[in-house]
């Protein structure tokens, strides 16, 4: 059986197109820089996260920017509900460069994202559950904070802000939190 040299050359062609694909595929999934959130945040109540009653909450926090108690880190306690974050859409979320900042995300409502632009932080907040990680910022600058997940008729206005500002610059005194 002969087989013709442009049938022999697409062959050829698709092969190298399915290898570069299962590449980028392995690439994406074992990449620099890619990690998936884990559990370790644990869970609330949501309904007690919905009336506002961080005091009940073991695990969680009045929502805010903090110094952590060993004084190295930045916490920031945040709610996605539907249509904004807190804090971030009212009033941006403020935090020093060069210093560890741990979000820990909940929602009270429905399934919401977490996504800063410009970087590879991107997670997704699900009720009852605090999704917990941490990402140092090398250089200031402004990232917006998108949710990616479809949450309802308003979910294209839910957008935050967050600030990083140089080291030099930031007094968690100064934003009114602890």
């Amino acid at each position: 059986m002969h087989i013709h040299r442009f049938e022999k050359l697409w062959f050829g062609v698709s092969l190298l197109l399915i290898v570069g694909l299962i590449g980028t595929i392995v690439y994406g999934a074992v990449g620099p820089g890619v990690a998936m959130v884990s559990d370790e945040g644990g869970t609330v109540d949501a309904s007690e996260v919905a009336n506002g009653n961080y005091g009940d909450i073991d695990n969680f926090r009045e929502p805010g920017v903090y110094q952590s108690e060993d004084g190295e880190s930045i916490e920031v306690y945040m709610i996605a509900r539907q249509y904004l974050f807190a804090p971030g859409s009212s009033e941006p979320v403020r935090v020093p460069a060069g210093v560890p900042v741990t979000f820990h995300v909940t929602s009270p409502d429905v399934t919401h994202g977490f996504n800063l632009a410009g970087t590879n932080v991107n997670a997704m907040v699900v009720p009852g559950q605090i999704s917990e990680f941490t990402v140092t910022f090398e250089e200031p600058g402004e990232h917006g904070i998108i949710c990616h997940e479809y949450c309802g008729s308003g979910h294209h206005t839910m957008a935050g802000k967050l600030v990083v500002v140089p080291q030099s610059q930031y007094d968690i005194a100064a934003d009114g939190e602890n």
